[in-house]
């Protein structure tokens, strides 16, 4: 059904693929579009990936991979602005964008892809005006974080809600994460169920594996060996709920004070402020101190993927104890290294983590209940390998490979119905 496109322009505008995941506002996003952009181009679909300039001097043009090109596009200043003050410069960067078509020849593009509600609203203008089909990918929407949000987060704009009904209407495929997302996006926007598909994200299996295990790991990080270590993953934000992590841990120590004896619990919290965090971004360092976990929570910043994956490995556990999530990916990565997780019974996770099996899902965000699980590693020193083995078998059906081959037929089908669309418009 249709034609597999030979080139596609993908979007990304509010953060850059080449940026580091875990730092402002670079996050599950970003590995997604990289790792995507790759399987295309394996197959045979070159990808050009138009991002906004974050800074002055960089190339117009990065390779990011064989078959895969980063495009800088100027739009409004290079540092300083917020995600929220980006739809400001739309006008701006959609310019820039068909600037740069305007140098190609007719027909260079097959297909648009874009991601996150701001990229939608340049895809809907240059798909339309380069006659080519517009598929998009929400990754989160403003209606399910507002009716999930932390206590004290802001809620996302009307506008951004306005933009994400605009995207749902004019786009010829939208594609979800889960059979979850796609029907928030039909019960909360009206979406065509028949135009709306379902592809999992996916994990780099070759880097996200469960390779030498937890105790050569911790020996590489340098954590004691016989420890509890709850690892926490991610941006440092109200949504993400790292907090939740230390009073779960606070409430464990009351339980069994002798935890708290060197070696025996380390809480290492990998990542940056991120989104309304970077408001109060010591706020995190403050609650463990207040806590009384100084010295026991340990924060790194956000690292590269082969590191990242030794983290993974060397926990107890992943933590990730969200109030939304479109899929979880770093659950994926850390089931795929041999780590188990627990995580919230919310959007994508039940899809990634199987209670009991891989890991435990908690039904809401009381802290008593993650410590009801980590209390489970704390009194069985054999959990973590037993759930870990069964992770890294489920993960396996995540990788990227999968992913590709399902959004190619997601952009066959596309093509068919735009086509069709055409043919039926001129009579």
């Amino acid at each position: 059904m249709g034609h597999r496109p030979r080139r596609v322009a993908m979007l990304s505008v509010h953060t850059s693929p080449l940026h580091q995941p875990g730092t402002g506002d670079a996050g599950g996003m970003n590995v997604y579009i990289v790792e995507l952009s790759r399987q295309l181009a394996a197959l045979g679909t070159e990808v050009e990936i138009f991002t906004r300039a974050t800074a002055g001097g960089l190339p117009p043009t990065v390779e990011l991979a064989p078959g895969v090109l980063v495009r800088h596009v100027d739009a409004g200043p290079y540092e300083g602005l917020s995600k929220e003050e980006l739809p400001a410069q739309m006008c701006a960067f959609t310019h820039g964008v068909t600037q740069i078509w305007a140098g190609q020849r007719p027909g260079y593009f097959d297909l648009v892809h874009s991601h996150y509600w701001l990229s939608g609203q340049v895809g809907w203008l240059v798909a339309e005006r380069w006659g080519v089909p517009l598929v998009h990918a929400m990754h989160t929407m403003a209606k399910v974080k507002n009716a999930a949000l932390a206590a004290g987060d802001s809620p996302e704009p009307a506008a951004r809600v306005i933009g994400e009904t605009q995207i749902v209407r004019a786009a010829d495929r939208l594609i979800a994460n889960t059979a979850e997302e796609a029907a928030e996006l039909v019960r909360h926007y009206d979406a065509d169920p028949m135009r709306t598909a379902v592809v999992h994200p996916g994990v780099n299996l070759d880097v996200f594996r469960p390779a030498d295990g937890r105790s050569a790991a911790r020996a590489r990080l340098g954590l004691p060996q016989d420890a509890l270590i709850p690892l926490f993953v991610g941006r440092i934000q109200p949504l993400k709920a790292p907090d939740l992590l230390l009073y779960a841990v606070r409430e464990l120590l009351d339980r069994d004070p002798s935890l708290a004896d060197p070696g025996r619990l380390v809480v290492p919290v990998v990542g940056g402020p991120s989104g309304t965090g970077l408001a109060r971004p010591e706020r995190l360092r403050r609650l463990a101190d207040r806590l009384g976990l100084t010295g026991l929570v340990r924060f790194h910043p956000p690292v590269g993927q082969e590191r990242l994956a030794d983290w993974y490995r060397a926990a107890s556990a992943l933590v990730m104890p969200s109030y939304s999530e479109s899929f979880g990916l770093v659950a994926a990565e850390a089931q795929a290294c041999g780590t188990p997780v627990v995580a919230a019974a919310v959007g994508g996770l039940p899809v990634v983590v199987r209670d009991e099996a891989t890991g435990y899902l908690i039904e809401g965000h009381d802290p008593v209940h993650y410590a009801d699980a980590l209390a489970r590693f704390a009194a069985d020193s054999g959990l973590s390998d037993r759930l870990g083995r069964a992770a890294a078998l489920h993960a396996r059906r995540f990788g990227w490979a999968a992913t590709a081959a399902g959004t190619v037929s997601v952009y066959r089908a596309a093509t068919e119905s735009h086509r069709f669309a055409l043919r039926s418009a001129h009579g």
